[in-house]
């Protein structure tokens, strides 16, 4: 019964004892005699771990939920197999005309496809953020500096070292339990609890720690890297040349001289998913088809 309402209620843990000496004054950090009007760190967060765990999950896919509505396969129909390099002539002559007539047919159609990519990274981001602090609430303040604190403890002298781990994910807590006494008294049973399921939580976050740290860090540069591709044009440029070297730089900048933002990211994400020959006819194509519908008056610069 004892073990059941120690697991059911919260136990606690004493922040005057954590960091006495273990064997000579505490049998435990945070474990020593309970005070009157003594200062408790209750410890509830081990019954809600799995379910924050799973909203942590479900919110690191709302990004690509919305990504994957927004996009709705528009590459994968682009494509048309010009991936494979195995193609007969005719099947590709066929798929390249169709697709540099529809890059030519619905030139600067594309902002909306590019901004909703850029949104998605945004919130790719601000869910991070989000996330470190959501641990941070739910693990009474402790998860931001956490990563910090267990490096610092590696490098600590072992006789003098105090793990903060145990701090956060303490192994060992106390639990007052009230019973009736044999002569119907009530009495007071103050007892140590073991909490063996955090030697797996401990693991757990502070590989969070460490992975949510990289993924703000990679989220931030690549928003600053979308932001340099706005604001300075002739880094597209540099991007898309870089991955399709068998194009011809004339052909390229003929191109992206009449591309809007929306339309050159729908080229860099072919650049990524066509066949590389394949990629360089069809911006020949485009270049030759622009020129001479710009030549006609068709279109406008």
């Amino acid at each position: 019964m004892l073990d059941t309402f120690c697991w059911v209620h919260s136990t606690f843990s004493l922040p005057d004892s954590w960091e006495k000496q273990v064997g000579d004054e505490v049998p435990y950090p945070g474990v020593d005699t309970t005070k009157k009007g003594q200062k408790r760190v209750y410890h509830a967060y081990y019954q809600w771990v799995c379910f924050v765990l799973f909203l942590q999950a479900i919110l690191f896919y709302v990004p690509r939920y919305f990504w994957k509505s927004a996009e709705n396969g528009r590459i994968k129909n682009l494509i048309l197999g010009l991936n494979s390099p195995c193609l007969s002539e005719e099947v590709k002559n066929s798929n390249k005309k169709l697709l540099v007539e529809y890059l030519v047919a619905n030139l600067n159609n594309h902002k909306l496809y590019f901004i909703s990519y850029l949104f998605a990274e945004f919130l790719n981001f601000v869910n991070v953020i989000g996330q470190i602090y959501l641990i941070d609430c739910f693990l009474g303040g402790e998860f931001s500096s956490y990563g910090v604190k267990v490096l610092q403890f590696t490098g600590w002298d072992g006789s003098l070292r105090y793990d903060p781990m145990i701090h956060v994910f303490p192994r060992v807590t106390k639990c007052i339990f009230h019973k009736f006494g044999s002569g119907g008294s009530i009495e007071l049973i103050d007892t140590m609890c073991i909490l063996p399921i955090n030697i797996i939580n401990e693991k757990i976050y502070i590989f969070l720690w460490f992975w949510f740290i990289i993924l703000a860090v990679l989220s931030g540069l690549v928003l600053a890297y979308r932001l340099v591709l706005i604001f300075w044009p002739k880094s597209r440029f540099l991007v898309t040349s870089s991955r399709a070297r068998l194009v011809k730089h004339d052909n390229l900048h003929i191109v992206l001289s009449k591309f809007k933002l929306g339309d050159w990211f729908i080229l860099d994400m072919l650049s990524k998913n066509l066949e590389t020959l394949n990629f360089r006819d069809v911006v020949n194509d485009v270049a030759r088809s622009l020129e001479v519908k710009f030549k006609e008056g068709f279109l406008h610069p």
